[in-house]
This record gives C-alpha cells, structure tokens and sequence, in this order.
C-alpha cells in the first residue's frame, strides 16, 4: 500500500483538526478525497468519519487521523496542501513539488487556486 508523502501547512493541519473536533465523531478521521480537477488543480471532498472505509488507508499527522482512498493516495504523493480561507475564496490549495498540476502550466511550486471542495454536513456537529 501507498503511503503519500505529502506535506499540511498549518492552515490546512487547523481546518482539518476543527471539522473533526466539532464533528459528531470527534475521535474519527478526516476523510480526503482528492480528484483530478483540470486547471483548477484538484477537486477535493472530505467528510469526518468515525472509522476508516474499505478500501482507505489511515496515516497520521501530528496526531490527526487522515483517512485517504487509494485514487487520493496516488495524486497526494509529493503535495503540499493547504487551506485558503479569505474574503475572496475560500478551501484547499494543492501545489505539486513534482510538476505542474495540469497542462496549462510548466510551473508547479505556485500553490493553485483552492480546490472545488464538498462538504458533507451530516458529519458537523449540530449547536
């Protein structure tokens, strides 16, 4: 099994550490999945789960559980991820230390614009 070498900023390790936290499943993992996403970078979706899924595998970061499906594995190996959270746009940003992250650029160590992210809500906590 993959285990990605990819790098949290502290932005990215914070936002991952509260949705856990304020989750129903404060013990649980943050779920990431990662797609392809054109030019944009990557498509990113996440959820907190209490156990990992078939199928994923669980790597831990400074003490936080990740759980990651083998496709995110895979196009996670040698990216730094971070979290973007500004007036303007707000979610995950993906730079690729190995090259660009699509063909529209010969310049990969720019973080690209945060990835089209989903959210499942049932995974938040209710105040």
């Amino acid at each position: 099994m993959i285990q990605p070498n990819f790098t949290l900023t502290p932005a990215a390790l914070k936002f991952m550490r509260r949705m856990v936290r304020f989750s129903e499943t404060p013990a649980g993992g943050f779920r990431l999945t990662v797609k392809p996403g054109g030019c944009s970078g990557y498509a990113a979706e996440f959820t907190v789960e209490a156990t990992p899924r078939d199928g994923d595998a669980e790597q831990a970061v400074e003490g936080l559980r990740m759980f990651l499906p083998a496709e995110s594995r895979l196009l996670l190996d040698g990216v730094t991820i971070d979290h973007v959270d500004s007036p303007l746009q707000s979610g995950f940003a993906f730079a690729n230390t190995k090259g660009g992250s699509c063909g529209c650029s010969s310049s990969g160590d720019a973080i690209t614009p945060p990835a089209e992210a989903a959210v499942s809500l049932s995974s938040i906590k209710r105040m």
